[in-house]
């Protein structure tokens, strides 16, 4: 019988994001800039089209006197401005910078790092898939999301050098953290897959993750830290929209 690891999940994640960001430092000596280009144009459209799929949750929510999209926007711009305030960005290109210097990573480090530890850890599959993982032990979940972040890691280490790796630093933290916390989680969110509140986290997460695919396109230049407190603050707002929608 195969012991419990309620981090089991996580490791394989780690793994493959190590494993495809070293194929992706390799393949970069090898590979035109175009190719380069076209490879990451490749992971930014799937990443849109991700972020689309997610984004359609706040459609889903019911129960309130508000329109899913409408609670959405609120709580982007509410997250925004507060993930202004806080520097949330500036932080992450911070401490990106910071690992860069210990490193010596190349011109295009913090980029990859920040981009890189967005990506992953944004998405209702690390929350719905730590919570399986935490309280069951099933890690299926957070192995096929490690499948697809290892394949993203190939194209982004391609493109901006060592920072991707490093991205593995948050995504454990974070990940683990969930995992740890599930027992807790539990008892609030008994359905986490279906849970409205997790809808809302989940099509706030997908407008982020579609901020994250333009950015890879360079059509512009979103800072997506700083809707970080978005996340928090939709299933916030759906508690609160619920208690004074009439019955």
């Amino acid at each position: 019988m195969t012991a419990f690891n309620p981090f089991s999940g996580t490791l394989v994640n780690i793994a493959t994001i190590l494993a495809g960001s070293g194929l992706g430092l390799l393949l970069r000596n090898h590979w035109s800039k175009a190719m380069l280009q076209i490879v990451t144009q490749g992971v930014a459209l799937i990443v849109l089209v991700v972020g689309m799929q997610m984004a359609q949750s706040l459609s889903r929510l019911q129960g309130i006197a508000i329109d899913g999209v409408v609670l959405g926007l609120v709580s982007l711009v509410a997250g925004g401005l507060l993930g202004e305030w806080l520097a949330i960005e500036d932080r992450l290109q911070s401490l990106g910078n910071w690992l860069k210097a210990r490193v010596r990573g190349d011109g295009q480090f913090t980029e990859g790092f920040v981009a890189a530890s967005l990506l992953f850890c944004v998405g209702p599959m690390a929350l719905v898939g730590c919570l399986n993982n935490g309280l069951t032990g099933d890690d299926r979940i957070l192995v096929l999301k490690a499948t697809m972040d290892g394949l993203a890691a190939i194209a982004l280490a391609g493109s901006s050098g060592l920072g991707v790796a490093f991205s593995v630093l948050p995504l454990g933290a974070y990940q683990g953290s969930l995992s740890l916390a599930a027992g807790f989680l539990a008892q609030v969110i008994p359905s986490p897959a279906t849970d409205p509140q997790v809808l809302a986290l989940t099509g706030v997460g997908g407008l982020a993750i579609m901020a994250i695919g333009l950015n890879l396109l360079e059509v512009t230049r979103i800072r997506v830290g700083s809707f970080l407190p978005a996340l928090a603050i939709a299933p916030l707002f759906y508690a609160i929209a619920r208690a004074v929608s009439p019955s």
